[in-house]
């Protein structure tokens, strides 16, 4: 099988983008991934837009992307798998490249959240969960969600809010070094302590942001990648789960099955262990997420990913460094953006071009986890400098 790489990434700042409409919103991202990857446009054959789509303008929103980039004639679609469409479309792209329907292919991810106001954008992700059984009858959104997994958590493993909290100062301290951040300020853990709750035990400060933003990489066969490049990132493995919409029928809510389910093919696919990754990127929607995946990823046994936390492992100089561009918490959450951002970050972090947040790279490896819904779907994509 045809071996793949990142060869090209772009990122637009995230954060509130009243300045721009989604196509010029994507092609910020466009225009630095097709010149990093040192392509002419022409010759990309395939362009997967992953967007989760109803907040802006444009129902349609791969033409429409394209045609303003002056992609023409490319094979191209929209992906959803939620908050992880970005690597749902990455992964699209891969398949294009492999199957041999061309050389070099694009993932976008793009979304604009800030179009409608704030109670609106509640109930569109709310009725992401399981709308019939869980939002119409019983008013279910996801701050909700996520706080039945931290009483589950804090209840079973002992995790405590101040260890929720110490998610949400490690976020912001990296985020204030990433200028691309929706938020470029730190925080103390008495802040984040005393802000306001929003569904208990979460606060304001275990919550990501609503976010506009867009990313992109440009992916190429070995052949073409080694002409393009001389740092190549290959994606070794992708894994990928999905679980029961409905709450009710999940067996617990210490962790997501679906995470766990896709780490497991992630790793036989790279012919890896969870103990060789040199970085992440973890999907922290919410504070408890971050500590939940630091499990299900097998980072460390279930149950201690508040330890973790608490001994600074997961920071530059840790045992494994994780969500060193502020994460979604900090960075921001612009939907079907998020699994393509966090390629660009682990990427950076690979070409040990990540600067003032750089991560110590041994084994030449890194980890995107990407989560859609509730746990509905999760991609985890495995990459390497080797």
């Amino acid at each position: 099988m045809s071996r793949v790489a990142i060869v090209g990434i772009g990122h637009s700042k995230f954060g509130k983008r009243t300045d721009v409409n989604v196509a010029e919103l994507a092609f910020e991202s466009i225009k630095q991934a097709v010149s990093d990857a040192g392509v002419d446009k022409k010759d990309i054959k395939n362009v997967v837009v992953g967007s989760a789509g109803g907040w802006y303008e444009e129902s349609l929103p791969a033409v429409i992307v394209n045609e303003y980039a002056g992609l023409n004639s490319v094979g191209t679609m929209r992906v959803e798998a939620a908050c992880a469409s970005g690597s749902a479309a990455v992964k699209a792209a891969y398949n294009s490249i492999v199957s041999g329907e061309g050389d070099v292919a694009m993932a976008v991810g793009v979304e604009k959240m800030t179009e409608v106001d704030t109670l609106t954008s509640v109930e569109l992700i709310g009725r992401a969960g399981s709308y019939m059984w869980e939002f119409e009858n019983y008013g279910m959104t996801f701050p909700a969600y996520y706080a039945l997994y931290a009483v589950a958590h804090m209840n079973k493993f002992g995790t405590t809010e101040e260890d929720m909290s110490r998610v949400a100062v490690k976020a912001h301290h990296y985020g204030a070094m990433n200028p691309m951040a929706q938020f470029q300020k730190e925080i103390t853990l008495e802040k984040a302590l005393n802000s306001q709750v929003v569904s208990w035990p979460l606060k304001l400060y275990d919550a990501c942001p609503l976010t506009d933003g867009s990313a992109a990489v440009v992916l190429a066969s070995e052949d073409v990648a080694r002409k393009l490049t001389d740092s190549p990132v290959w994606i070794k493995g992708v894994g990928y789960s999905s679980d029961s919409a409905n709450l009710s029928k999940r067996s617990d809510y210490v962790g997501l099955e679906a995470t766990v389910e896709a780490a497991k093919r992630a790793y036989l696919s790279a012919k890896i262990r969870p103990d060789q990754v040199d970085v992440a990127t973890c999907h922290d929607c919410f504070t408890i997420a971050e500590l939940m995946a630091y499990e299900d990823l097998g980072f460390c046994k279930k149950g201690d990913g508040a330890k973790l936390i608490r001994e600074g492992q997961t920071e530059v100089g840790g045992r494994i460094p994780v969500n060193l561009d502020g994460g979604l918490k900090a960075k921001g959450h612009p939907i079907g953006a998020t699994g393509v951002s966090m390629m660009v970050e682990v990427t950076k972090q690979l070409r040990q071009e990540a600067g003032s947040h750089q991560a110590s790279i041994k084994n030449g490896i890194g980890l995107v986890h990407n989560v859609g819904g509730t746990g509905h779907y999760a991609y985890v994509t495995v990459l390497s400098r080797n």
